[in-house]
């Protein structure tokens, strides 16, 4: 009872922990899971918290990677995954084998590493994460193109690299005499094409469950079903669990518009914004955690040489696979190239790999520590610069319209506020009637001045006029749901119209007349601050 006890107080400080990390690294603007790695380290430095679990492959693989992959594959939309296929698939594939070639021949070439171990370090490493990348890009309003491109491969390319790094496993460390190169891409075909068919099986299946059920709890259970099902089933087969939570998820995610109502919708993505937050923060202050940092000096040559490799992989796979992209009819822009190569971060499923090597290995410490190595480097260094490399490849950015909007709306704002301030200073007899009389017809000329630049720029731009209508009628009708709600709680209303209310008013929501993207202003968060 005792050790439970003090399990649960442990889970309790730590989530206390993320959410303190999460507001303060959301203030400072830097990614959270880069703030709770950071975090990790100083807490197992100090030994403050005692690590309620031990980080293990299974806790990765089998708890934590299916939400994650499918709360990612819920946000991918076709239409744009459509469009940048061709170097995701030549990424995800060929992209994991010229890392593990470039890697390996490097690292056991120079005599760092046995060849064994080279080609199993170097099929683990390959596998990226972009997790810390992604928040950024949403924070600072990347295109949504890029920002599938830089998803959608990381998931391929992590199934690509659990299925390879198998292979590899099964071929040099545990002695399968029946292996050969052949008999290797058949494999991979097998377990790929196999885990692929299972989910897009199941999310056809989910898709048609979800149509005759109007309840968003059961249907959130079930989609919970989904993620762990499929990658549970598949596995159970011996093929790609990941790929088998790929495809269901984005069947779920681009088909559930027509087997859900928007109630119901709206509840699934928000239940999954919060899994995944979660299981994102638990991962990265566990790996914080773990690290020891005392051990890394013993192996410093090793490392230093094995960042200069994954790199190096990175940027060759990058800069020639899309260059063969181009060729084929898919061109991928020089800017998204440097982004690619940058922010192929390395993160839980590597980590989950080098844990998975059998003990009785002999390398097993020395590729877990460079795996550890890698993993913080890549969220140090890689992630808190990507930022930086997106505003001057102009890959963010405000429009000089927008800007002009702002400036205008503010300087309104302050007029107003300013008047409103010595108004009630005058009517409260604070001050003197031709001081107030002098200033206030200042400041209501300059209104009506500003007031004339509004009009004007809302007839030369009717874009932006419609966008902030649009931003209008979705604070309204948010407001309107807050108003059911409390109108619910306090009796006025039955659960039974409440809940008919918020169906129209989030199919109003999902369905705006408008374009998504919501102007600046004071009520409504800047696009470089909001997804």
């Amino acid at each position: 009872m005792e050790g439970l006890l003090s399990a649960e107080i442990t889970i309790v400080e730590i989530l206390l922990l993320v959410s303190v990390v999460a507001m303060i690294a959301q203030r400072i603007r830097i990614p959270y899971t880069v703030a709770l790695v950071l975090v990790g380290l100083i807490l197992s430095v100090q030994n403050v918290i005692p690590l309620p679990v031990e980080l293990t492959d299974e806790i990765i693989l089998l708890l934590i990677l299916p939400p994650l992959v499918f709360e990612a594959a819920l946000h991918i939309d076709l239409d744009t995954f459509r469009d940048v296929i061709t170097p995701v698939l030549l990424l995800a594939i060929f992209g994991v084998l010229i890392a593990v070639l470039i890697v390996a021949g490097i690292l056991g070439g120079a005599g760092l590493l046995s060849w064994q171990t080279a080609l199993l370090f170097g099929a683990l490493i390959a596998a990226t994460d972009p997790v810390a990348v992604i928040s950024l890009f949403k924070a600072l309003g990347a295109p949504k193109r890029l920002a599938t491109l830089v998803e959608s491969e990381s998931l391929f390319n992590d199934a690509t690299t659990i299925v390879v790094f198998h292979i590899i496993l099964a071929a040099v460390v545990l002695g399968n005499a029946h292996f050969s190169l052949t008999n290797g891409i058949l494999e991979f075909l097998k377990v790929a094409l196999g885990g692929a068919a299972i989910g897009i099986g199941i999310g056809i299946i989910a898709n048609w469950v979800f149509s005759m059920i109007d309840d968003h709890l059961i249907e959130t259970t079930l989609s919970t079903v989904v993620a762990y099902g499929s990658y549970l089933i598949a596995e159970q087969f011996h093929l790609s669990g990941v790929l088998a939570v790929v495809f269901a998820g984005m069947l779920i995610g681009n088909r559930s518009s027509n087997s859900m109502s928007p109630t119901t919708r709206l509840s699934l993505m928000n239940f999954w914004e919060y899994i995944a937050f979660l299981v994102n923060s638990l991962i990265f202050i566990l790996i914080g955690l773990e690290v020891s940092l005392p051990s890394l000096s013993q192996a410093i040559i090793p490392i230093i040489v094995a960042l200069v490799v994954v790199l190096l992989s990175r940027a060759v796979s990058v800069y020639s696979l899309s260059f063969v992209s181009g060729r084929i009819g898919n061109p991928v822009p020089a800017p998204y190239q440097h982004v690619l190569f940058w922010g192929g971060l390395r993160g839980a499923v590597g980590l989950a790999l080098a844990l998975s090597i059998p003990r009785s290995y002999a390398d097993r410490d020395l590729i877990i520590t460079l795996t550890f190595v890698v993993v913080l480097f890549t969220l140090l260094v890689q992630a808190t610069t990507v930022g930086g490399l997106l505003k001057r490849l102009g890959l963010v950015g405000r429009p000089e319209a927008e800007l002009e909007y702002e400036r205008i709306q503010g300087r309104m704002l302050a007029v107003s506020a300013a008047l409103r301030r010595l108004e009630v200073q005058y009517d409260r007899g604070l001050l003197n009637s031709h001081a107030w009389e002098v200033v206030s017809s200042d400041l209501s000329s300059d209104l009506r001045e500003l007031r004339s630049q509004m009009s004007e720029f809302i007839a030369a731009n009717p874009d932006i006029a419609a966008r902030i209508v649009h931003s209008t009628e979705r604070e309204a009708l948010r407001t309107q749901r807050a108003a059911v709600v409390d109108l619910m709680r306090e009796g006025v209303l039955s659960e039974e119209v409440a809940q008919a209310l918020f169906e129209e008013i989030d199919h109003a929501l999902e369905n705006p007349l408008a374009p998504e993207a919501d102007m600046p202003g004071p009520s409504n968060p800047s696009p470089v601050a909001s997804s």
